[in-house]
């Protein structure tokens, strides 16, 4: 990694040990008991003809990812699931690479509170690791295709960088990536993960790109500090920076969407107070992150990177949408009284940029989707679930959908749901 005076804090070996707090996958929570047959009752006939699609969920990394078909002079060497004092994690050598990631659905439906994850294999939903019942899943929701991420730490750069082995880190990505494509072939475009990168490692990066946009990935999931892994999207000249250069411009030519997600571009730790618990915790990190979300987007205006690649895709997943009319209206402020856009020629106002560059989502929410939706764009704004994960919308997907469109005319409610999605990760429909 490059060093240099970065304010970020550099990653590291335990990045992929940490990206889940230990204490989340501890003994004990409460379990919430669901009629999965009344919460299963497909797509409402409120949505007829409209494919929706639910844009921020996790496909968790199956326990047999990196020993089918691995390379035979690596078999020894890449990641496979121990059990540890009663708990899955991903081993790469003697290097613990965490838990298998936010799973709180379990084999019976019933939802875990209180917890991040149920601890092993054993306990959690097939259809976070196993492709059919994960269809199964997504049509007793209603939900026609997904867009998923990463679950457990297996694709963190920090640890992967720390191997010193960048035959192997990359055989790691690469073998993931291909995992995906097969999900999203074997799916007919249904179940479309997104790829990681290695960030550290330019012509690997440039390489790895290129490859996965001829395997039909939609789409690439973007460090929001890279200066943690080598270099910042801006170099110190204030203009892009070489070691990205290449990359904004295939993505930017070839409408490759950059996905943003559970941003983590500030550090929650900072702003909590010492000594609080992990349950008070955790829901004041989750909600910073929306703020990590705003200051991606804050970064990418005033940096000047979208006058130049003009056509570049931005998703902002799991960021939240009520926060979108005020920061904007605050950073078009602060840019006039601080004379950003005429010391740096920026071509655009902050609500310029966002609608044409821009993509959030929502799924929470009550007030930003009912009332918001034309102030925040309604060609801007994409559905999810966060299926599997603690704060998901499972059970009841239906039921929050006909909550929040149940005013809305036709249009509005394909858009939302389905178009907008369509052309951020330009999907086959």
């Amino acid at each position: 990694m490059a060093e240099d005076d970065s304010s970020a804090t550099k990653a590291s070996v335990n990045d992929a040990l940490n990206y889940w707090i230990a204490e989340g996958w501890s003994p004990g929570g409460h379990v919430r008991e669901v009629d999965y047959e009344a919460n299963s009752r497909g797509r409402d006939p409120m949505f007829d003809g409209i494919r929706i699609v639910d844009v921020d969920t996790h496909f968790t990394e199956p326990p047999d990812l990196f020993s089918v078909n691995a390379p035979v002079g690596l078999k020894g060497k890449l990641p496979r699931v121990e059990r540890i004092d009663g708990c899955d994690y991903w081993m790469v050598g003697d290097k613990n690479f965490g838990s298998l990631g936010g799973n709180v659905i379990a084999k019976d439906h019933n939802k875990l509170l209180g917890r991040l994850a149920y601890r092993t294999y054993d306990e959690i939903d097939p259809g976070s690791y196993d492709l059919k019942p994960r269809l199964k899943a997504i049509d007793d929701m209603g939900v026609w295709a997904q867009i998923c991420f990463q679950n457990g730490g297996v694709t963190q750069g920090g640890s992967l960088v720390a191997l010193n082995d960048p035959e192997l880190s990359n055989t790691i990505l690469r073998m993931y990536n291909d995992a995906c494509i097969d999900r999203m072939q074997e799916s007919g475009d249904r179940v479309n993960c997104m790829a990681s990168l290695p960030y550290w490692d330019k012509p690997a990066m440039l390489a790895e790109l290129r490859r996965v946009i001829d395997g039909g990935i939609r789409g690439i999931v973007m460090p929001d500090r890279p200066e943690r892994l080598s270099q910042g999207y801006v170099g110190p000249d204030g203009k892009v920076s070489p070691f990205w250069e290449e990359f904004f411009d295939i993505c930017n030519a070839e409408g490759i969407p950059l996905v943003y997600h559970l941003n983590a571009a500030l550090d929650a730790n900072s702003a909590i107070w010492d000594n609080l618990g992990f349950d008070q915790k955790l829901p004041i990190h989750a909600l910073l992150h929306h703020v990590g979300c705003a200051a991606t987007l804050s970064n990418y205006i005033v940096s000047g990177l979208l006058d130049t690649y003009e056509n570049l895709k931005i998703g902002l997943i799991e960021s939240g949408i009520g926060w979108v009319p005020i920061w904007l209206e605050a950073m078009d402020h602060q840019l006039f009284e601080f004379r950003t856009r005429e010391n740096r020629g920026l071509k655009k106002t902050s609500r310029e940029y966002f609608a044409k560059n821009f993509w959030v989502s929502f799924w929470f929410e009550d007030y930003a989707p009912k009332h918001m939706l034309e102030e925040i764009g309604v060609d801007r704004v994409m559905f999810e679930t966060d299926y599997p994960h603690p704060t998901s919308l499972y059970p009841g997907v239906q039921d929050k959908l006909v909550d929040v469109f149940k005013d809305k005319d036709r249009h509005t409610r394909e858009r939302v749901l389905e178009k907008n999605a369509v052309e951020l990760f330009n999907l086959p429909f």
